[in-house]
């Protein structure tokens, strides 16, 4: 699971503090816990890695990441369902695996190292939220 959590032109991105994919940057999120609600598991993921609270709005995308071993077995498969969220309240500040949390503007995310996909998935949720805060408008 990962939270698009946008603030104007800047979205929250937590670099990572644990392997796979240790110092990557990418969307603050984690796993299902078993009997856990999807929205409350995204609360409370967020939570840990970056002290904010945020309310789910919408589903973003839905897609599987599957990493390979040198010898090009799957060591990790990963279903993953981006929300895009508000947020509510909190300070960000790393805690759980995340090395460090940071506002990011759009026009900078190239010139992170940014995990596979994500960029693509940022521009969508971009895109979807300012759907949403014009349908609000009308």
């Amino acid at each position: 699971m990962g939270a698009l959590i946008i603030d104007r032109d800047r979205i929250l991105l937590v670099q990572r503090g644990k392997q796979p994919l240790k110092g990557w940057w990418s969307l603050p999120g984690g796993v299902v816990e078993t009997g856990e609600q999807l929205t409350e598991a995204i609360k409370r993921e967020v939570r840990e890695e970056t002290g904010l609270d945020v309310e789910p709005q919408i589903v973003v995308e839905i897609f599987e990441r599957i990493l390979r071993d040198k010898e090009g077995k799957p060591e990790y498969h990963y279903v993953l369902i981006d929300y895009l969220c508000k947020a509510k309240g909190g300070e960000p500040k790393p805690g759980d695996d995340a090395a460090a949390v940071e506002w990011v503007k759009r026009k900078d995310l190239g010139s992170r190292k940014v995990t596979e996909g994500t960029l693509e998935v940022i521009e969508v949720a971009f895109t979807k939220k300012e759907a949403l805060r014009q349908k609000k408008k009308s």
